[in-house]
């Protein structure tokens, strides 16, 4: 065949004495319009994160937000649950006779241990929030309310963790001056699991600090 517009012969070998049978050409194939071939140019090989220009470079940070808040979900909910918990009994020379050691006795760790409770959940309520941003990355209000709660969760929780800091310090060195005694080497699991709490919300301040440049820059007519 030299095109695909001919017609195309079939030979029938039949006793009657038929001659051969033509068959109709194919349809050509519609060709695409110039619309869908122009959309099919620009989406073509563009993940969906990067479409639209600013749009999409806001779209992506809106993602990032989303992966950090879960990230800083982890920490927070470690370090509130870890201190929640904490509680050692030293028993000296009788049962009768015991030393312990909790979290409620000291008011800083009973502050701690909400504040990083309430990170938590303010974490797990900006989900929808941080979605709708990825859905809609023009919507500024959305925006700038994750600022102000993120804003706000960085000093309560920079709050708590730098004042328990102070305590698990003087828990670990004691102060001689002031004839306070370390206890960390009585009470090893209490300090070890206080002490792990503060490095774990000290890392959520950090993922927190992230999310107010995500949120800021995306507030921002142009990208940052």
């Amino acid at each position: 065949m030299s095109s695909t517009n001919e017609a195309t012969v079939i030979h029938v070998d039949d006793a009657t004495g038929k001659g051969p049978v033509t068959a109709a050409p194919p349809p050509p194939a519609a060709a695409p319009t110039a619309p869908v071939q122009q959309q099919q140019r620009k989406s073509g090989g563009v993940p969906f994160l990067l479409r639209g220009g600013a749009d999409g470079f806001r779209r992506c940070m809106a993602f990032v937000d989303l992966l950090l808040r879960v990230v800083a979900f982890g920490p927070t909910l470690a370090a509130a649950i870890a201190t929640a918990t904490s509680n050692e009994t030293l028993s000296v020379f009788t049962e009768h006779f015991q030393f312990r050691a909790r979290f409620d006795d000291f008011p800083t760790f009973t502050f701690f241990v909400a504040a990083n409770a309430i990170a938590a959940g303010y974490l797990v309520l900006s989900l929808p929030f941080s979605i709708v941003g990825i859905i809609r990355p023009k919507a500024t209000v959305v925006r700038l309310l994750l600022l102000i709660g993120d804003t706000v969760m960085v000093v309560l929780v920079t709050a708590a963790a730098s004042a328990a800091a102070a305590i698990v310090y003087v828990a670990h060195e004691g102060n001689m001056r002031a004839n306070w005694v370390p206890i960390c080497m009585n009470f090893h699991g209490f300090c070890e699991r206080t002490s792990g709490s503060v490095v774990a919300s000290f890392l959520a301040v950090l993922v927190f600090i992230l999310l107010v440049l995500l949120s800021a820059c995306a507030i921002r007519r142009r990208p940052c």
